[in-house]
């Protein structure tokens, strides 16, 4: 009982500190004008392993950062339209495949230069076509941008992005030697189209009623516990189905959104949201291993700089494919340039599937930390130059400009 007070205590003391250093932190980059993620980062970077070493139990902080992840999903989800979102499958579609081949190339290149095999050329190619969702939307909404054309073009291709780590692991798997059970693709599939009929329903009805909504509306303790059974309820019943959780809690999102409830499941989870999207950040910039970056400083300096540089302008084609807008798209190809958190579970899986080597594991996971903590700064000054070199006559949309 005391060992398990004790415990309990030091967990509470971390949480703590974790708090003071954000805070500490977010002010002085406020005054920079920097967002939050970066300060959630560094105070990772800065308790963590690579740091003073104050938190042990990094476990915690990564469980606490997937329900982040849930949580920011769900709430994504209920702030878009199905029906709008659909007319965007060309962009998500197209999109997602040509990231996806591009990618291939561009690692085959880099690959041959490093001297590695086919089998690890694949996972790293699938590793940097993902961006991250954690990333962009938190942005996008810090910004008032996710009900822009741009912002609903991004969130599309995050979306489709989402749906592939499906046959994205799948292949890692075979590729390491691993081959699913016909009972796991058969709960995937019947998974994936269940998912199909929902949507087919809400697109057919446009608004729908969950059931006993009239009975929650003044009852506020009780919205809290069904929002909660809501969003987590979706993200482990697509778990279970061997789909990500994350799609879940997007997909119950967009339900809520056809409903009349979504004012109060807002407001029931916001905060749950804040603390467990901040503990994600943080689990990140734990993963961050100083000395290892320092003795790879040249590879891991030319990944990240490779991973900016072609994610940013593959999106940018991409996204002036469907767009028409350079200055827009040249700002989404910026909010796509980083590797998302989903290739954390790529990355792993290759690993435990002897597809890739400890080296390369930790290449990948430094270049995805770093990609992540540069990314605010990396889209800040693409936006800016967007805007520099805006004609003043335009009209603004999300710090750069509508129609050309």
């Amino acid at each position: 009982m005391i060992s398990l007070a004790a415990a309990f205590n030091q967990n509470i003391l971390s949480m703590l500190i974790v708090g003071f250093v954000v805070v500490f932190i977010g002010l002085l980059l406020k005054r920079m004008e920097q967002p939050l993620i970066v300060a959630y980062i560094i105070t990772g970077i800065f308790l963590g392993p690579s740091g003073i070493a104050f938190i042990d139990n990094i476990e915690l902080v990564e469980e606490l950062g997937e329900l982040g992840l849930i949580l920011l999903l769900f709430f994504i989800g209920m702030e878009i339209s199905l029906p709008e979102l659909v007319k965007l499958w060309k962009t998500s579609l197209f999109g997602t495949l040509i990231q996806i081949i591009a990618s291939i190339l561009v690692i085959y290149l880099l690959g041959y230069f490093f001297d590695w095999d086919i089998e690890q050329i694949i996972v790293v190619a699938f590793v940097i076509s993902l961006s991250s969702s954690a990333v962009v939307i938190k942005l996008l909404e810090n910004n008032n941008e996710i009900n822009t054309s741009i912002g609903q073009n991004v969130i599309s291709i995050l979306l489709m992005q989402d749906m592939l780590i499906v046959p994205m692991l799948i292949i890692t798997d075979l590729l390491g030697g691993q081959k699913p059970s016909n009972t796991e693709i058969a709960m995937q599939i019947g998974g994936g189209l269940l998912i199909l009929v929902i949507f087919i329903v809400i697109l057919r009805k446009g608004k729908i009623k969950l059931p006993f909504s009239n009975w929650m509306e003044t009852d506020h303790e009780l919205q809290v516990f069904i929002a909660i059974l809501f969003s987590f309820g979706f993200a482990s019943f697509t778990s279970y189905l061997g789909l990500s959780a994350a799609l879940g809690a997007f997909f119950a999102g967009i339900i809520v959104h056809a409903t009349d409830t979504k004012e109060w499941f807002h407001d029931s989870l916001h905060a749950f949201r804040v603390s467990f999207v901040s503990m994600f950040f943080v689990s990140v910039g734990m993963l961050i291993n100083i000395q290892f970056l320092m003795n790879n400083l040249l590879i891991i300096s030319l990944m990240v700089l490779s991973v900016f540089i072609t994610n940013h302008f593959i999106n940018t084609f991409t996204l002036h494919l469907f767009c028409k807008n350079w200055r827009s798209s040249v700002y989404g190809g910026a909010l796509l340039a980083q590797i998302g958190e989903l290739s954390f579970i790529l990355a792993t899986t290759a690993y435990l599937s002897d597809v890739i080597d400890v080296m390369i594991y930790q290449l990948i996971i430094s270049t995805i930390s770093i990609t992540l903590l540069l990314s605010p700064f990396w889209i800040l000054a693409t936006k800016k130059l967007t805007e520099k070199f805006a004609p003043k006559s335009k009209i603004p949309e999300i710090g750069i400009y509508k129609n050309e």
